[in-house]
């Protein structure tokens, strides 16, 4: 079937933290929210027949993944990523943010090293910081407009006593789709110095045609033994909030401390809606998936071609996958805590400030096209009647 990724459908009143929440998290109520990383448009018809179904059922006791569950994951994996994964490498956690607070906790011990890439989704650091672990940084490049790892600094860095890495994959805010000669190079300074990689793939399944996800952990057995995967439909398929993720973790020792760390949280299975979703969308969201991307794929041609028009002074760094959208607004001149005001109070739009995302994301934002176009038509022309008024 033809899904309508054009119709607006109002999100108000929704208990969305996206549009309910306008002013405790901006401080003024009149904002066009194109921030946090959910979408504004309807799971696949599948996904929301199977929880209609479900709810008709009227028992919602206790539950855990079934065989089912577990199959359409599996195949998930195998058919759109081309890796073959067994069943019990998967553990369940509510969300991939809560997993990586508790592989932090559990794989590493206070005061080790842990290593991330800036500029990156901000949870990153928490993870590590709240944990009383220590954060080194080894802040990606740009080459001709387009980020990189910077090889050298992620050695010299390993070598100084490095015990883990987090890895975003495809990479949040800057849109990098690694290929597999970038992640082949990583995998083996890791196994050469003996870090454990944590690779965020929750934007795996969005991917623009010319690129191609590879999890991390099906380059070698020997890396997927020193490495965890998380996994979610909630980016895929606009689930967030059903709570469902999973981390594939095949090395039985890791898979043991993360669970029993899990556990001591009180946390142990996935909601029944979870498991009904996850099921569905994997088996049937197939066909809305690539409508999606087709769809998103034109939503960054009219923001390039619309930002080149009308708006040069902010840059457009190309994403290669994800929703989302690196802006580099530095020629307008302004100082990060400024340029945020400018957005929310001149402008009227809810980005994410790129300060955020740490080092080298000063003078950027983070835009979500994950909404109708008309939505977005309607962002860019408060920028442009704000920045007109600059000069």
């Amino acid at each position: 079937m033809k899904y309508n990724f054009d119709q607006v459908i109002d999100r108000r009143q929704t208990c969305s933290v996206k549009w309910d929440f306008n002013q405790q998290i901006f401080g003024c109520e009149d904002i066009l929210p194109l921030w946090v990383a959910d979408m504004d448009f309807q799971a696949p018809d599948a996904v929301v027949e199977a929880l209609v179904n479900r709810a008709r059922h009227g028992i919602f006791g206790y539950s855990n993944g079934m065989d089912g569950y577990y199959e359409a994951l599996i195949a998930w994996l195998g058919d759109r990523h081309n890796w073959e994964i067994q069943q019990d490498w998967i553990s369940f956690s509510p969300g991939v943010v809560f997993a990586l607070y508790e592989l932090v906790r559990s794989l590493t011990k206070p005061g080790d090293k842990i290593l991330i890439q800036s500029p990156v989704y901000p949870p990153f650091f928490k993870a590590v910081k709240n944990n009383g672990r220590e954060v080194v940084n080894s802040q990606l490049r740009v080459e001709h407009g387009r980020y990189v790892m910077d090889f050298e600094d992620l050695e010299e860095k390993f070598s100084g006593g490095v015990k883990m890495m987090i890895l975003c994959s495809p990479h949040n805010p800057v849109g990098r789709v690694w290929e597999r000669e970038e992640l082949d190079r990583l995998g083996r300074l890791c196994l050469a110095y003996n870090v454990i990689v944590i690779s965020d793939e929750i934007h795996g399944d969005l991917i623009y045609e010319g690129h191609r996800h590879i999890p991390l952990a099906s380059l070698s057995p020997e890396l997927a033994m020193q490495s965890i995967v998380c996994t979610a439909p909630s980016k895929t398929f606009n689930l967030a909030g059903l709570q469902t993720s999973n981390l594939i973790i095949p090395n039985p020792e890791y898979r043991k401390a993360y669970e029993a760390s899990r556990d001591l949280t009180g946390i142990h299975n996935p909601n029944v809606f979870g498991i009904t979703a996850l099921e569905a969308a994997y088996r049937e969201g197939e066909d809305w998936l690539n409508q999606l991307m087709h769809y998103l794929k034109e939503s960054v041609e009219f923001l390039k071609s619309s930002l080149a028009q009308e708006l040069p002074q902010i840059k457009l760094t190309q994403p290669e996958g994800t929703y989302l959208v690196w802006l580099d607004f530095r020629e307008l001149g302004m100082k990060p805590e400024e340029l945020q005001k400018f957005l929310v109070h001149k402008a009227g739009v809810g980005l994410n400030p790129g300060y955020q995302f740490g080092s080298g994301g000063e003078g950027f934002a983070r835009l979500n096209i994950g909404c109708a176009r008309s939505v977005l038509r309607e962002g860019l022309e408060r920028l442009r009647t704000a920045v007109c008024e600059l000069s």
